[in-house]
């Protein structure tokens, strides 16, 4: 019996006006418990990609879908912290 994967992506693509694509035509699939990386220069979609999948970007064409029952976390690279909560609080904020 082959595993369900969690996370599908679709021909998802992300551009930012006027003229910068970012993601195109990306395919994924994630199984339960895999370790992914991201990797790749400054500006290639890297973080466009992990907004997309934790449901904070919408601005993208194509397919993303997360399976019921699981979740996607994001802490952003410069995230706004909550000032009552102390460092393990505001990390769980984006897990």
């Amino acid at each position: 019996m082959a595993a369900e994967f969690i996370y599908t992506c679709y021909k998802l693509a992300r551009f930012y006006p006027p003229d910068r694509t970012v993601l195109e035509d990306i395919s994924l699939s994630f199984y339960p418990g895999a370790k992914i990386g991201v990797i790749g220069s400054n500006g290639s979609g890297k973080s466009s990609l992990l907004r997309i999948m934790a449901g904070v970007d919408d601005g993208y064409t194509g397919e993303a879908r997360l399976t019921p029952g699981f979740t996607v976390g994001l802490l952003e690279q410069e995230p706004q912290l909550d000032a009552s909560k102390d460092v393990l609080g505001n990390v769980m904020d984006g897990v």
